[in-house]
């Protein structure tokens, strides 16, 4: 017994298979991944941010050729007989609307850079991208639905700046109020009206606007003389006073010609009417309206000339 029991043969255990070389597959493979993926996001974020910075400087390059062009061509207006002032403005408005509009073009040229470049990212990733920009496609058309009105007030307000249909300093009507331009956005214009009350405005609202600031301003004065007054004589007496008010400083620069005597506006009520028009620099008609009356009532008292007589609100008083 003892000898059969021994010559059975010993119970094997399960055969166990090699262990491969665990530590030199890993190696390998995240040196493989290493030189991949990492690198060659890298590349791709070094790439984006030079292109980037190239078309940014492209954009500011642009601008400011631009605007130089601009100036010297208002230099030239300038030397033919415009004013300084009106060139000034010009100038200043031309290069606030360019700065605006490559502001906007970097942002936009940001916006895509680094979109294509992260889309870029992903996909080296291995993460799939068309269940990705299907759902964003989705969610694009659910956003614009519901954002209809922002989307019209900013691509109005692209347009507005673009087209320089005002800036900042300007007296605008849009319809709804009239005042001066505080601040210009793509979504609001913010304005502050004659009595100090500030409106914001959206842009996608705006239907039309009426820019009082732009170019040039036309100041109107009616002098009103006695119907029985020598209208001849009191016509040269006051081109007399307008042409002396062109030649003088400072008005010779608010003054973009030199104010013109049209004639005779109207005739009643025992008055004779005669106009005078002049062409200033933009927002600055007020002023010379004020000056060219003070100086024509000066002038037309010291010449003797009448002006008509007062009639009584309710008509003349009782007979006596």
């Amino acid at each position: 017994m003892t000898g059969a029991f021994t010559s059975l043969p010993a119970a094997t255990s399960p055969a166990v298979p090699a262990v491969p070389a665990v530590a030199d597959i890993s190696l390998d493979g995240f040196v493989s991944w290493l030189v991949g993926a990492p690198v060659s996001i890298l590349i791709v974020v070094v790439v984006a941010v030079i292109a980037r910075w190239a078309l940014h400087r492209a954009i500011r390059r642009v601008v400011l050729a631009a605007t130089s062009r601009h100036a010297t061509r208002l230099a030239a207006l300038a030397g033919a007989g415009q004013a300084p002032a009106l060139t000034g403005v010009a100038s200043e408005r031309h290069t606030q609307r360019m700065e605006t509009v490559g502001a906007l073009l970097r942002s936009i040229t940001t916006f895509v850079v680094f979109g294509v470049a992260g889309l870029t990212i992903l996909s080296i990733l291995g993460i799939p991208l068309a269940p990705m920009l299907a759902s964003a496609g989705v969610g694009g058309v659910a956003l614009a639905f519901g954002a209809q009105s922002l989307v019209k007030d900013f691509l109005s307000g692209v347009f507005m700046i673009v087209e320089d249909q005002y800036g900042v300093g300007d007296v605008i009507d849009t319809g709804e109020v009239i005042g001066t331009v505080e601040n210009v956005s793509l979504r609001v214009t913010q304005l502050r009206d004659s009595q100090g009350v500030t409106w914001y405005v959206r842009n996608g609202e705006v239907v039309r606007i009426g820019n009082k600031s732009q170019g040039w301003s036309t100041a109107l004065l009616d002098v009103a003389i006695a119907y029985d007054e020598n209208v001849d004589s009191a016509t040269e007496i006051i081109r007399s006073v307008v042409t002396q008010l062109h030649s003088e400083a400072p008005w010779s620069e608010k003054l973009l010609e030199e104010p013109q005597v049209i004639g005779v506006e109207s005739v009643g009520n025992g008055a004779t009417t005669i106009r005078v028009v002049a062409k200033t620099v933009a927002q600055q008609q007020f002023g010379v309206q004020r000056e060219m009356r003070e100086r024509v009532k000066q002038a037309l008292d010291a010449a003797g000339v009448r002006t008509p007589p007062l009639i009584p609100p309710y008509g003349p008083g009782p007979a006596k």
